[in-house]
């Protein structure tokens, strides 16, 4: 069967690096880039995601998968590939879009499969942490997340937290959920790969979400700290002060939008179950973008080569847990410790 898979947003950083992964490893897939100018080729597609009437150009050239790197709030391709029976993989969603776009999706009949990857570094967090556990029910799980500004960012993040950092989330303690904000509720944690111990706060990714709702876990944390102590105590004590809810929102774009040439990027996942604490921690040497690329072109893979029928899934529910621990841990820039 010939595969033809679509970008969109396949001009921007992860886009990019998508395709990038994606020709190296799969050099016989047709790959199509969709970006709202268009481009040069045959495989440049010209895509507005506002914009219907550039859909049709999908059905034109067959595409099989469609692969959503930018923000698509109006969940007008997602309805699309469903209404079109084309398979779907989103990996850009903040935690209030993709919690709509999975009720939306769960209500539809569905006749593809259509894949929500949206957690941190492309939805593989959930996966890894049932790695750690022979246990279905796990009681908490810790996610610490190291942020480096000197990384490459794109564009969506930056102004997913613009808009977002004054907004209450929920983390969930005991099965319930609790409201919090960005950046308070400091806790003190032991960074792996010579970061060392750094002041991390709260942060908001659907991970939360998914793990409690989609896994059960009834406790469920993640907390942020950045590459510099500085600019993460003071991102604490703009939001303690309230400071951000009077910011408009260039000024908060300003603050978020930073991106440099690139820096390593790490993760570390904490499993508590039954009295036994176990942490898996991820570092990925060319930073977020080339981990989230690569988790997206790990999923494209996995939905092409193996059977899985048509339904809506999260993407660490295409993976046999310690089969995605493994694929991880061969690319050539990641690097994982499990310890107990």
């Amino acid at each position: 069967m010939e595969h033809n898979i679509l970008i969109i947003g396949g001009t921007g950083l992860v886009g990019k690096t998508i395709a990038r992964i994606l020709k190296k490893r799969n050099p016989q897939f047709n790959i199509f880039i969709g970006g709202r100018k268009g481009g040069k080729t045959d495989k440049d597609l010209k895509i507005d995601v506002t914009d219907l009437g550039s859909f049709s150009i999908i059905l034109e050239k067959k595409i099989n998968l469609i692969i959503l790197s930018v923000n698509d709030k109006t969940d007008h391709v997602l309805r699309f590939a469903i209404d079109n029976k084309i398979d779907y993989l989103d990996i850009t969603k903040p935690t209030p879009d993709l919690v709509k776009a999975y009720d939306l999706a769960k209500n539809r009949k569905v006749s593809s499969r259509i894949v929500f990857s949206s957690g941190w570094m492309g939805g593989i967090v959930p996966g890894l942490a049932n790695t750690l556990s022979d246990r279905v029910d796990i009681r908490e799980i810790k996610l610490f997340v190291y942020y480096s500004v000197k990384d490459l960012a794109g564009e969506s993040s930056a102004h997913f937290m613009a808009e977002n950092v004054a907004v209450p989330f929920s983390e969930y303690k005991n099965d319930q959920p609790v409201s919090i904000r960005h950046f308070l509720n400091t806790e003190v944690f032991d960074f792996s790969f010579g970061i060392g111990k750094r002041r991390a706060y709260n942060f908001d990714v659907p991970d939360l979400y998914i793990l409690n709702r989609v896994e059960r876990v009834p406790d469920v944390s993640v907390k942020m700290t950045y590459n510099s102590k500085f600019i993460t105590w003071l991102l604490g004590s703009f939001q303690y002060l309230r400071i951000f809810s009077i910011l408009s929102l260039k000024e908060r774009k300003m603050i978020f939008g930073s991106s440099g040439k690139g820096d390593q990027s790490v993760f570390e996942i904490v499993v508590k179950d039954k009295g036994i604490c176990r942490k898996l921690s991820l570092q990925s040497t060319k930073g977020q973008a080339e981990l989230t690329a690569l988790s997206a072109v790990l999923h494209t893979e996995e939905l092409l080569r193996n059977p899985h029928g048509n339904n809506v899934y999260f993407g660490h529910q295409l993976h046999e847990p310690l089969s995605l621990l493994a694929q991880l841990n061969a690319y050539e820039t990641i690097n994982i410790k499990v310890t107990q």
